[in-house]
């Protein structure tokens, strides 16, 4: 039976619109050019039509008149978040705010209809698994847009979700082909489909993903949703990628199946994930033979090495075991100070302000064997002076810790904003140097609070002053605070070095000045890698030029 709540209608409430011919009349007069106007209305009226009292299937058909316009809005309004630092500023959260109300008003008309035809209206008699999944598919648009913007995601979603499929199940109804005038080239939607589809996009971690990506995400799932069995059982076969766990019972999303493993019950569902794991390397090798995204059935899509790094992806999101990962960290509660943008991190490693052109007297130039040593009291002292003249440090707590990287949450009640993949440097209680790092994943708690997964640049990184190389020593080039990170021969790993995004460019050549003073001239290589704000680089010293420091 179901249980969501839902408030009484009014006869009080006076939408503009009461059936589908009259909403058609005012959706043509909806000016779009202003999306946050025409967002604002259609909220205003589907909550108004939500109350007021009407026949089941007038009420179905005039919320299938809205879908359109409101998906489209949605979409176009979604756009203001992507790749947003968090925590959101005050305007976008607004943003947020509305975009996750207008899809739960769209929930609520269609569980109105659903409560109808199970109060027996028998102009709905008929509609019921239709019903489901429009409930199932617009709970999952609200869960999946806390997912993508990086906020915690309401636990009633989840069990609001849950519940309407352990409904349809109970009834009957999820396999059910329903039909979706938005989607004419997919003949099989069913509240299993949409089930599926919703677990999947919510598992691979939407906040990470570029808007191509997405949009990718939502095409081939489109597909391939149909290939996946949802099971009251499994069977597990040690070559085959293991099953992913829905419980009816939770409230969250898709589980390891090690994790429930202790907790066996009637609630659990079971996504078998082997035919989408050999779907997924089956498409992988085909591009790699040199086959087209077309032609290999991924759409119509030019870069094939793209597709190909996403598949790879998607596949160690959905069909390879993390918990070995997850069993390498251990839990800590250790305190924190965090520093990040690359005057920030520069100041706090060497006690100093990135000023080169005219260097700050109070603070003194130390040397890197000096900054390390340097007095508790004195560097309490002078990081105190720094966050005065601007350079954040925050506190921040591990909550675990691994060889790779760590997860912490900012005890802070204010802080800056970070995004996904940006520098940071994060100094543990007891330590007396900085660890670089890069945010694998940023979050906001139901408690606003800011959590941040850090992945460790290995390495003792050295802050350098870079600069542009020039022929005339009188002239002032620009420069920026850099990192260098020594050789690491026990991993095979060459130095490298850390500059801002926009600094890199292949061959190019910079000038090093190493916080004691000394200088070189490198020619940079290739990227390692990048994130938001930086690009590591392989590099090689010019001829007559000193070697870099194989160890700090």
């Amino acid at each position: 039976m179901l249980t969501l709540p839902l408030e009484p209608t009014d006869d009080r409430a006076r939408p503009i619109f009461k059936d589908a011919e009259s909403c058609a009349l005012w959706l043509g007069q909806l000016q779009l050019t202003n999306l946050q106007q025409a967002h604002s209305q259609l909220l205003i009226q589907l909550n108004e039509l939500n109350r007021y009292p009407m026949r089941g299937l007038v009420r179905l058909e005039t919320l299938e008149q809205l879908r359109e316009t409101i998906e489209h809005v949605q979409d176009d309004f979604a756009k203001k978040l992507i790749a947003k630092p968090l925590p959101l500023g005050d305007n976008e959260l607004l943003v947020f705010v509305a975009i996750v109300q207008l899809w739960q008003s769209l929930v609520m008309g269609y569980q109105r209809c659903l409560q109808s035809h199970i109060s027996g209206d028998k102009s709905l008699q008929n509609h019921g698994a239709l019903l489901c999944q429009r409930c199932l598919h617009y709970t999952g648009a609200a869960i999946f847009e806390h997912l993508c913007t990086s906020y915690e995601v309401d636990e009633k979603l989840w069990h609001q979700l849950h519940e309407l499929y352990a409904y349809a199940e109970q009834n009957d109804l999820q396999q059910t082909d329903v039909p979706d005038s938005l989607k004419p080239e997919l003949p099989h939607i069913n509240c299993v489909s949409s089930y599926v589809r919703i677990l999947l996009a919510c598992y691979a971690h939407p906040a990470r993903l570029t808007r191509w990506q997405l949009q990718q995400l939502d095409s081939w799932l489109s597909l391939w949703s149909n290939e996946i069995t949802v099971k009251d059982h499994c069977k597990i076969n040690k070559s085959d990628a293991h099953p992913l766990v829905a419980d009816l019972t939770s409230r969250q999303g898709l589980q390891q199946l090690a994790s429930i493993q202790t907790r066996q019950h009637d609630g659990l569902r079971f996504l078998a994930m082997a035919p989408l794991s050999k779907l997924l390397r089956v498409k992988t090798i085909l591009l790699q033979q040199g086959q087209t995204p077309l032609q290999a059935g991924l759409g119509d899509h030019y870069d094939r090495k793209a597709c190909i790094d996403f598949l790879t992806f998607l596949h160690r999101c959905w069909c390879e075991n993390s918990q070995q990962r997850l069993g390498e960290r251990r839990s800590t509660s250790l305190a924190a100070k965090i520093c990040y943008k690359f005057d920030g991190i520069y100041a706090h490693m060497t006690s100093m302000p990135f000023n080169p052109q005219k260097p700050i007297e109070t603070f003194g130039r130390l040397s890197h064997s000096e900054i390390e040593t340097v007095s508790a009291t004195k560097r309490l002292k002078q990081e105190h002076e720094l966050v005065e003249m601007g350079y954040p440090l925050e506190n921040w707590l591990m909550q675990d810790e691994s060889v790779s990287g760590a997860r912490l949450i900012r005890e802070d009640h204010v802080g800056g904003r970070l995004a996904h993949q940006q520098l940071v440097a994060l100094r543990p209680a007891g330590s007396e140097s900085f660890l670089l790092g890069s945010t694998a994943w940023v979050n906001v708690t139901r408690l606003n609070q800011l959590q941040i997964g850090v992945r460790y640049l290995h390495g003792q990184a050295l802050p350098v002053t870079i600069r542009q190389a020039t022929l005339n020593p009188s002239e002032n080039a620009d420069c920026a605070p850099g990192f260098l990170f020594p050789a690491l021969p026990e991993i095979k790993s060459p130095a490298s070095l850390i500059v801002p995004r926009e600094w890199y460019k292949a061959e190019h050549v910079l000038e090093l000045e190493h916080p004691e003073g000394d200088k070189i001239k490198v020619k940079l290589g290739f990227s390692v890698e990048h994130g938001a704000d930086y690009e590591r680089v392989s590099f090689k010293v010019l001829k007559d030029e000193k070697p870099a420091p194989r160890r700090v």
